[in-house]
């Protein structure tokens, strides 16, 4: 029997696939495989993060549950062998749950919503976002609790074209979900939020 690798081992492996990266022993930390390299997410999400990826999930909740199914990180979202993703946020229709397995969502989700981190605004923007567009993640949201903001992105051709950035007040509103149904501003309510980020 093979002895299972350690981290540090299987960081220089290239690829790195699903069945290596669920092999990898606890050690706290939480990675993800883009295009077959295991990445070590940033540290653990600080609070601004945590408030605004559970005020929307209350309200994708209370409006979208008849239709989909909503899902927070940590789940693996299995796009391939060699990319597994932990998107702070997940809707899958309830026409398509054969694809939410027992270790996870395997396929394309209806909606993934990645809610920026001081050190992964570069990776949700361009390499994670080039990844849910190849594997057909029909809507892609982007949360910037700093700036007050989401960004919506749909897949068209392939690739991901600008819908709407949403800000204050604005109601967010989806053609391919179109029980989402809520100002912006309802993300960035808790008053905790705007002191830690002052």
């Amino acid at each position: 029997m093979a002895k299972k690798k350690d981290i540090k081992e299987l960081v220089m492996e290239w690829p790195v696939t699903y069945d290596m990266y669920a092999q990898l022993p606890d050690d706290g930390k939480r990675y993800e495989v883009l295009d077959g390299v295991l990445e070590l997410m940033s540290p653990g999400p600080a609070a601004p993060h945590q408030l605004v990826g559970g005020a929307l999930y209350m309200l994708m909740q209370s409006c979208c549950s008849s239709d989909y199914e909503v899902f927070m990180a940590p789940l693996d979202v299995i796009l391939s062998p060699t990319n597994v993703v932990q998107p702070d946020l997940i809707l899958v229709h309830r026409s398509r749950l054969d694809i939410v397995k027992l270790r996870g969502i395997e396929g394309a989700p209806d909606l993934v919503v990645e809610v920026l981190s001081p050190g992964s605004r570069k990776r949700d923007r361009v390499r994670k976002a080039a990844i849910y567009a190849r594997h057909g993640v029909p809507e892609y949201w982007i949360v910037d609790a700093q700036a007050g903001t989401l960004e919506q992105y749909t897949l068209e051709n392939g690739q991901y074209v600008p819908g709407n950035l949403f800000e204050g007040e604005d109601k967010v509103v989806s053609d391919k979900l179109p029980c989402a149904s809520f100002a912006v501003g309802e993300l960035f309510r808790n008053p905790l939020i705007r002191k830690l980020l002052s």
